[in-house]
């Protein structure tokens, strides 16, 4: 690598030369912040779909809370936003709210509210799932990614709308993610297919041993 008048030149593999900004030398790339950018120009180029209020849905509120803010009162504020939001709509039911603390999020297994929230997803109390921004469900994109696909894979799908983001995991757009496995953390693997999941075709057998069974009793 060689410094040059506010400039960093690397040297490719193939022997070309990139040009780099000399002022961000010092500042570590973060690929989550690049990948979320890149989701979000993605996002603005379609019609955002959105928890229309007309479905009946059944609403689990999810809010991080710290203390390092200037309302003394906002998770009050928050709570009656909230309310306010859902009671325009005459076929939404405000199931709970589900709080957790702290400025940093911690691992999801480790989130007590959030895992009472998915409790209550799995049990068929809560189909939908309402945050402020994606942020506020884990640190792991991909983790985040993977838990949606599993909600969103139910019999009765569980979708998760994040506000700030504008992110509806239930949106059209989505569907054909459920089935791809490039968001799978790594270490994890598909399940292999379950003995039941093999169909067993029964076409000649079955007959025989009918007939065998009346030669018998005749």
């Amino acid at each position: 690598m060689l410094e040059r008048d506010h400039e960093i030149i690397t040297v490719d593999d193939d022997g070309s030369l990139q040009i780099g900004n000399v002022f961000r030398r010092h500042i570590a790339d973060e690929p989550l912040k690049k990948e979320v950018a890149l989701h979000k120009r993605w996002l603005d180029s379609l019609p955002h779909e959105y928890p229309m209020p007309d479905v009946p849905y059944k609403i689990g509120v999810y809010i991080r809370y710290y203390n390092q803010t200037k309302y003394e009162d906002y998770i009050k504020k928050h709570i009656e936003q909230y309310m306010d939001d859902i009671a325009l709509c005459r076929k939404w039911t405000l199931v709970d709210f589900y709080i957790d603390n702290g400025m940093n999020v911690p691992r999801m297994e480790n989130a007590k509210d959030w895992c009472r929230l998915l409790g209550d997803c799995f049990s068929g109390n809560v189909d939908l799932i309402v945050t402020q921004k994606a942020s506020n469900i884990g640190r792991n994109i991909k983790e985040v990614s993977l838990l949606a696909r599993i909600l969103a894979a139910q019999k009765h799908p569980i979708g998760i709308y994040c506000i700030s983001d504008d992110l509806f995991t239930l949106a059209s757009y989505y569907r054909d993610d459920l089935h791809d496995d490039g968001f799978i953390p790594d270490g994890i693997k598909p399940l292999p297919n379950d003995e039941l999941d093999v169909p067993l075709i029964y076409e000649t057998e079955p007959f025989a041993l009918t007939t065998e069974m009346s030669d018998e009793q005749s």
